[in-house]
């Protein structure tokens, strides 16, 4: 394993545990450093150093065009949602922007029903995809990669988990927006970010769903991760409030420590990342993975619980999936 993200897996420490319903959320903590400084998306929108759109007037479904104005990178998580232009859309993997720089980003969408402007910009939505959506794009990608064609997602199994998501919160949407799903739970999703709080110098952490690991997600710096966080739970509690199952289970702490030693016998394979460092994808029997590492500091690492049957169901080869929504 590459060595800086071995040594950031040993470094994991964890907080203590806390639970509201179904959910466990434990906070993590790193002793690697926090790496170079960055923005987060918010930051750099907030201050208009960066502006997002669409490659050409026409628009391209699967990238997007972004210009750092800013003197430093800015980091921009995989499953973060942008809205606006001609349609929704949602970040495929984590990418730390060179600072001065344009870059072309590898997006899905997650607004099947609209092709046309409501701006020239992209905004920050405020929203990350549920890990359902995540953990199904994060598949498709590395096979994307291993078969040398990018950082590209299935189109067709990202809109088929968006419906199935809205189908499950009652939803109906005009355009079928990912967004509108997330908006429908919003009191729901606020009513369990009341219950789990943020501890000092809290750069991760791992949640538990029934009992059981759904993932983790770290990232380098804690100040960065505090602007990360009220998406990053709501994601994973998206896929809690969205389950028919919800059972009474005492979490298990073991469980996530076994979760954290079973990803260091994961295949590893790495990719020259579309801004600075390197992306490495990772996939085991039960777990599949990102980690973008720079300058010998993981920036960002994330990983999910996944069963075979899952990842088969949605390792459809490309010509088979639909055709991309463009006009």
């Amino acid at each position: 394993m590459e060595t800086a993200v071995n040594n950031h897996l040993a470094g994991i420490k964890f907080g203590d545990i806390q639970c509201y319903k179904q959910v466990s959320v434990i906070p993590l903590l790193g002793s690697n450093g926090a790496g170079s400084e960055y923005l987060t998306m918010k930051e750099a929108m907030e201050q208009s150093l960066i502006s997002i759109m669409e490659v050409t007037e026409g628009g391209h479904v699967p990238e997007l065009k972004v210009k750092n104005h800013a003197k430093i990178p800015v980091l921009l998580l995989d499953g973060e949602e942008l809205s606006g232009a001609k349609q929704n859309r949602v970040l495929n993997t984590t990418i730390l922007l060179k600072e001065l720089c344009e870059t072309v980003i590898p997006v899905s969408c997650t607004e099947h029903g609209r092709w046309s402007y409501t701006s020239e910009h992209f905004e920050e939505s405020g929203i990350m995809s549920s890990i359902s959506l995540r953990r199904v794009k994060n598949t498709s990608v590395g096979s994307s990669l291993r078969g040398n064609r990018g950082y590209k997602s299935d189109q067709s199994a990202v809109w088929n988990t968006i419906a199935k998501e809205a189908e499950a919160a009652g939803v109906e949407s005009s355009t079928g927006a990912m967004r509108d799903v997330h908006k429908a739970k919003e009191v729901d999703l606020d009513a369990y970010l009341e219950h789990f709080t943020l501890i000092p110098y809290q750069k991760g952490l791992l949640v538990m769903v029934n009992g059981d690991v759904a993932g983790m997600d770290m990232v380098s710096n804690a100040s960065s991760f505090e602007i990360l966080y009220p998406k990053l739970l709501k994601s994973y509690v998206m896929d809690a409030i969205l389950s028919s199952q919800s059972k009474d289970i005492k979490p298990n702490p073991e469980k996530a420590k076994t979760f954290v030693e079973d990803i260091q016998h994961c295949t590893e394979q790495g990719y020259k990342s579309v801004g600075h460092g390197w992306d490495y994808r990772y996939e085991g029997r039960k777990i599949v993975g990102s980690a973008l590492v720079h300058e010998a500091t993981v920036i960002h690492a994330a990983f999910f619980k996944t069963t075979q049957a899952e990842k088969s169901g949605y390792m459809s080869s490309f010509s088979r999936r639909k055709t991309y929504r463009m006009q």
